[in-house]
């Protein structure tokens, strides 16, 4: 039986769970992600991790109803932005009811998504991507842990987003799972 695929940069951001560390940035959780998915059977991918934000407070979970690729610019039309399974975000939006669902950007650099995107990361588009061309549904799910833009690092709130995440990943599992 397939299984539930959780994927994040970091050994931190899996809170202790089992999971795929798929790197840091755009082109590392793709081809991670990718891999991955060439070698199993997976029901679905759920991408979780940190991210800074811009009006959103630090310990606030958000789901991502698209990633939007910030770093890509080119005078032809790209793949810039890649939708969340709309079955998976409805799943979990269920099991975190009070979590915004918003656009989340991909950048390869902190602080580098624009596009008026509310959300920041740096993994979410490579990971959708590689999931969406092997037609494996997929959502991300990130805990606010700074402001975009604040380079005082000593005040961003990643213990406290981590926890929050640790939290929530039981009933997150369990949203994706049964969808």
């Amino acid at each position: 039986m397939p299984e539930i695929l959780i994927a994040a940069a970091t050994e931190r951001e899996l809170c202790g769970r089992d999971g795929l560390v798929c790197g840091v940035g755009p082109v590392e959780a793709a081809a991670a992600v990718a891999r991955a998915l060439a070698l199993r059977d997976w029901k679905a991918v759920l991408h979780v991790g940190v991210a800074g934000a811009r009006g959103i407070a630090p310990g606030t979970l958000v789901i991502g109803a698209e990633a939007v690729y910030c770093d890509l610019v080119a005078a032809i039309r790209v793949v810039d932005r890649v939708a969340a399974d709309p079955g998976l975000v409805e799943a979990v939006r269920r099991a975190l009811p009070d979590a915004p669902v918003v656009a989340i950007g991909t950048s390869a650099a902190v602080g580098g998504a624009g596009r008026g995107v509310p959300v920041e990361a740096m993994e979410g588009f490579g990971v959708l991507r590689a999931a969406a061309l092997a037609g494996v549904p997929a959502v991300e799910v990130r805990a606010i842990s700074n402001a975009v833009g604040e380079a005082d690092r000593s005040t961003w709130r990643i213990p406290d987003a981590l926890a929050v995440l640790d939290r929530a990943l039981p009933a997150l599992v369990d949203a994706v799972a049964s969808r």
